[in-house]
């Protein structure tokens, strides 16, 4: 079996890689019937000869792989009819502008491997960059606030050479006895509180968070879904009635918005559950949040402040409460200051590909190279022979136009 690694082409690229040199040469050994070529590409954290030096081959046609492993979207040019591609396709939303992606890739009978939906068989994720969107989006978060109180001015998180740099700067700065709440419980939320562990700042309970104000040094509070939504009908709260029946539930964060100064969101949201606050809420005075770091970072979604996605080299923008408008970051105290990059882990290209590699070789390969017997490549295949699959027959109209 012949796997070509693809030169990533969105604009802006990407740095990140599915597998690194070394990682390479592991999946060679580990699976001797494997063989792996790469895709010339400029951009990429790990450069052209530190896989060649290994003995990888660099080539620049692919049409010979069987399967062919990218990042992010693969451009609609450059796919190779009936091959097996392995990508973050951002269709399963049926988002839009992945509409012509999603047709040729039935048209050219290609299988299409999602890694957003690449599960175990009890239904758990295996594979993503969440962690790493954490731990930058926590220390973007910092920063912000760094700047907007002009207590200290963090390195950016992709001028650090990786994520040992990029501890070593959170280790020259001193936290005021602020106080941070961080929502969700998964991968994301699991590298915001790597970052915040780290800084060693004391973790409380919720209702300890919102009763301690005489706190002389930083304090955090993990919030889930219980602790933020609440039955619309005085009912008592059921974790799975919530994911369920989201529309059934109302916000209750309010209480906490009155007490945190740096909030970090972390937590899926769907768009039937209650948003975390209005912009409504935002302009009473009670309101304290200063700094938001919206990792999930959907466009006047949970959280209504984020009103568009930043950028790596512009990462942070002012929301004005009372108009409702953007404005520049740290330009009025009355504004809330937030940061909505919404390709975190690109910061840490290196670190991000390293942790990626390993669960694709260890979580997803033994299933692609040998025996899929608890189905984790057939259910997280979107398209196969020219057809949705079962699973996502659901995007035919999609598809289709309609």
């Amino acid at each position: 079996m012949k796997i070509g690694i693809l030169r990533e082409g969105k604009t802006p690229p990407d740095k990140r890689v599915p597998l690194t040199p070394e990682q390479c040469i592991e999946v060679q050994q580990k699976f001797p019937h494997v063989s792996i070529f790469v895709q010339p590409s400029s951009v990429r954290s790990f450069k052209d000869e530190e896989y060649s030096k290994l003995g990888i081959k660099l080539q620049e046609k692919l049409d010979d792989c069987d399967v062919l492993l990218g990042v992010k979207e693969v451009l609609i040019n450059d796919f190779i009819e009936g091959k097996i591609y392995l990508f973050f396709s951002h269709t399963i939303k049926k988002q839009e502008y992945n509409r012509d992606l999603l047709q040729t890739v039935l048209a050219r009978k290609v299988q299409l491997v999602d890694y957003e939906v690449l599960t175990n068989k009890t239904g758990f994720r295996v594979i993503g960059f969440g962690r790493f969107a954490g731990l930058v989006g926590a220390y973007n978060g910092l920063r912000a606030f760094g700047l907007r109180e002009k207590l200290f001015d963090l390195k950016p998180a992709h001028q650090c050479n990786d994520l040992v740099e990029m501890y070593s700067e959170l280790d020259n700065i001193k936290l005021p006895p602020i106080k941070i709440a961080v929502t969700g419980d998964g991968r994301v939320a699991g590298g915001v509180l790597e970052v915040l562990e780290h800084l060693k700042i004391k973790r409380v309970l919720p209702d300890d968070y919102l009763n301690n104000d005489n706190s002389t040094n930083p304090i955090y509070t993990q919030l889930l879904p219980d602790n933020y939504a609440k039955r619309k009908n005085g009912s008592t709260f059921e974790l799975m009635h919530f994911f369920n029946n989201p529309e059934m539930y109302e916000n209750s964060f309010l209480p906490f918005a009155k007490s945190t100064d740096l909030l970090i969101a972390s937590a899926f949201w769907n768009p039937k559950a209650p948003v975390l606050f209005t912009a409504s809420d935002a302009k009473t005075n009670n309101f304290r949040i200063s700094v938001i770091s919206d990792i999930t970072c959907d466009i006047e979604g949970s959280i209504p402040t984020t009103k568009k996605a930043s950028t790596i080299d512009d990462p942070f923008y002012d929301y004005n409460p009372e108009t409702g408008k953007l404005e520049t970051a740290f330009s009025n105290k009355k504004n809330i200051s937030i940061q909505a990059v919404d390709n975190l882990p690109c910061e840490l290209p290196k670190d991000a590909s390293l942790d990626f590699g390993r669960n694709l070789i260890d979580k997803v390969f033994p299933s692609l190279f040998e025996n899929d017997a608890d189905g984790v490549i057939e259910r997280a295949s979107i398209t196969k022979n020219g057809k949705l699959t079962e699973r996502f027959s659901y995007l035919q109209d999609f598809a289709d136009g309609k």
